[in-house]
């Protein structure tokens, strides 16, 4: 079921690098905003599922708030649409009015990446001369529920694995990938 709402999003179509047997669906308890557990999804690629299992279960362990965590053909694999929702996720073959690399090299694309928070860690986006996407207020302002900074539980518990933050030339507080162009992932654990 998952797979065919996948494809009738348009995250699944001829260009994109990765098939159903390459994903897998990775289903792991978080902290909301709100102090409560709650059941999320992240649909990674199958070489990074084990690590990123991993990652989530530290971050539940040390309570770090995540908002919401739905698979973005949720939103009808519109990025935008999920980041305004504060929502994180992993895989999307983004349209080629959403790219910002070619699908082939692109780790949303091959399943290898994850923006965490998008409200709270922004990325400046260039297309706008540069701003914060989706919201300036943490652009310049580090500090806050759920912020990711550096040596912060969340970029330790990404880092010892092996994933690299922010791995674009612009800042990208959300983003985490195993590299660029993406390739197979060998985590460091």
């Amino acid at each position: 079921d998952q797979w065919a709402r996948i494809k009738a999003s348009g995250m699944a179509r001829p260009g994109c690098p990765v098939t159903r047997r390459d994903l897998r669906r990775v289903e792991v308890n978080h902290w909301g905003f709100d102090g409560e557990v709650h059941r999320g999804v992240l649909v990674v690629r199958s070489d990074v599922a084990p690590s990123v299992a991993r990652i989530f279960t530290e971050l539940f362990d040390a309570q770090f708030p995540i908002r919401r965590m739905k698979p973005l053909e949720e939103y009808g694999g519109d990025n935008e649409k999920s980041m305004a929702d504060d929502n994180t996720a992993a895989y999307n073959c983004r349209s080629a009015t959403q790219q910002n690399a070619p699908p082939t090299q692109s780790p949303h694309a091959n399943g290898r990446a994850i923006d965490v928070n998008p409200f709270e860690n922004p990325w400046q986006d260039p297309r706008c001369k540069p701003c914060w996407s989706p919201s300036a207020k943490y652009g310049t302002v580090r500090v806050g529920k759920g912020v990711i900074t550096k040596g912060g539980v969340v970029w330790t518990a990404f880092t010892r694995e092996g994933w690299i933050w922010q791995d674009i030339d612009v800042k990208d507080y959300m983003h985490f990938d195993t590299g660029y162009p993406s390739k197979p992932f060998t985590p460091k654990v």
